[in-house]
């Protein structure tokens, strides 16, 4: 006779999660108390690992603490202590935005009233970046929105709160994403090639500088995804370009249509340092599989930068070849995108098709 293994159950998936100690189980999210010490801990909690049948599963904090467990000091269930975290680190954000020059760590630090190799993990941890990249994006928004202005360049720069030009210009890529006169001139002086097409998602169109594809829009008709491209390079010369582009813009119909792999194209990506290691942890995100916010923000190095994530997905300008669309909610759900929830159902779908069991 034939004996027939037992169907794994819900609690079951939970007791394999706690086990690997995954902050964002496959199962959903949950708590675990334990009998014997009276607690209840998030399933990533870095204590030891109880006794199976010490342990009992709640689906939030009410119904735990309603079974008469109180919170674990060590992971923060009822997130009172990161609440408070996140309101220092926020106070510190603020007096960047409203110091000239950058304040020093130990200012910050202080001013939090903590020690500063520990003030300097919780700003990593919430913001994503160190105190000082915060405050060098600070400045470099400040830049940018003087060069917008068409402010000069000199007057610019020492305005934003840079010593001089030359700070500006030894690495324009990583202050502005190009150079300062540039980003004054709203890309006058840059001609971006553009080509459109039909695709299975509807209007399809691709825009490319020199250096490589800049903008992929699809799902609105022409005069739309023009406008989107020109509120990104104001200045620029945009012009027609079928012939050139009729390769990449091939790829991205194809991609559309019945995606095989990854999308690789020639990338001209602009944007902050964070917003750059945003992008590429969405490429490096397998064909076929999708991420939360919470698993990207892990993925960086910066655990509580969800929504700072969040931002940087939705500021992505070449869709599909950076794929934001393989982010998803914590629970799974198909969070907004910029070209329409369906279609990003419908893309997620194609590459699991595509992908194959396994």
């Amino acid at each position: 006779m034939t004996h027939m293994a037992p169907i794994p159950t819900l609690d079951d998936a939970r007791w394999d999660a706690l086990l690997a100690r995954d902050p964002a189980p496959s199962c959903g999210p949950f708590l675990y108390a334990v009998t014997t010490q009276g607690v209840f801990c998030r399933p990533g909690c870095p204590s030891r690992p109880p006794l199976r049948r010490n342990t009992r599963f709640y689906a939030d904090v009410p119904a735990a603490e309603a079974a008469g467990f109180r919170a674990c000091k060590r992971c923060d269930p009822r997130g009172d202590r990161a609440a408070i975290h996140a309101a220092a680190i926020r106070a510190a954000c603020d007096l960047i935005e409203a110091s000239e020059t950058i304040p020093s760590l130990a200012a910050l630090a202080d001013r939090a009233g903590y020690a500063r190799h520990h003030f300097l993990r919780l700003f990593k941890e919430i913001t994503g970046v160190t105190p000082r990249s915060y405050a060098e994006s600070v400045r470099a928004r400040r830049l940018q929105a003087a060069l917008s202005a068409g402010e000069r360049v000199a007057e610019a720069v020492a305005g934003a709160g840079y010593g001089s030009e030359s700070r500006v210009y030894e690495a324009p890529g990583q202050v502005l994403g190009m150079t300062p006169g540039a980003a004054r001139r709203g890309g006058a002086g840059e001609t971006i090639r553009t080509a459109t097409a039909m695709s299975a998602l509807g209007p399809l169109m691709v825009g490319a500088t020199e250096r490589g594809v800049c903008f992929i829009g699809f799902a609105e008709d022409e005069t739309a995804l023009e406008g989107d491209l020109r509120r990104r390079f104001p200045q620029a010369r945009v012009e027609p370009a079928p012939e050139a582009l009729a390769a990449t813009i091939r790829q991205v119909v194809e991609f559309l249509a019945e995606p095989q792999a990854a999308l690789a194209l020639p990338l001209d990506l602009r944007g902050t340092a964070f917003q750059r290691r945003v992008w590429e942890a969405l490429v490096a995100i397998p064909f076929g599989e999708t991420r939360t916010y919470g698993q990207m923000a892990e993925a960086i190095g910066a655990p509580r930068a969800v929504r700072a994530v969040a931002r940087a997905c939705a500021q992505n300008h070449v869709s599909l070849a950076v794929p934001c669309h393989r982010v998803v909610g914590k629970d799974g759900d198909l969070t907004g995108y910029r070209w329409g929830v369906p279609r990003k159902r419908a893309l997620l779908a194609k590459e699991k098709a595509a992908r194959g069991p396994g």
